[in-house]
């Protein structure tokens, strides 16, 4: 006599195999309420992916704010128009993430030193100046860095 083969195994794709069908089998399951297929360890892994994404998204904002901070106090005779429109956009897309998430608020300095520490190095690579001439902790607080006026007229 042959074991009955289990429900869960063909119905779902294998999560490192094709990680779309997967996505796609796992809403259901879950929308069908058949809580006992779940691939419950890699649905975790994938939920508190998306957390992180967002906590890196906002720091990704902030990195552009800060590099075009950076190269404004470093660079004033290269000042333009496109460094302070930049500034402003990123700006309002990190306010955006945060009003979003605002699990996050708690971590927004937190992501704002993971940003400078990005935006020191990039800021040191595009400007051809040595890294001394950087400071090597975040030479902002987080109100300066999100309200401190820009403008090119």
């Amino acid at each position: 006599m042959t074991a009955a083969p289990t429900l869960a195994a063909p119905r779902c794709a294998a999560y490192d195999d094709d990680f779309y069908t997967w996505t796609v089998q796992q809403a259901a399951l879950l929308r069908a309420g058949d809580l006992s297929a779940l691939d419950r360890e890699n649905l975790a892994e994938e939920i508190e992916s998306l957390g992180r994404s967002e906590f890196n998204r906002l720091a990704s904002f902030y990195r552009l704010v800060l590099l075009h901070m950076l190269k404004w106090e470093h660079q004033p005779n290269l000042r333009s128009r496109s460094w302070a429109i930049s500034i402003a956009a990123h700006r309002q897309h990190a306010i955006e993430v945060i009003a979003d998430n605002p699990g996050l608020k708690p971590r927004l300095d937190e992501a704002l030193e993971r940003a400078y520490r990005h935006a020191r190095l990039e800021a040191i690579a595009e400007t051809g100046l040595p890294a001394s001439a950087f400071p090597e902790t975040l030479p902002f607080t987080r109100d300066e860095t999100m309200s401190r006026p820009y403008s090119f007229e």
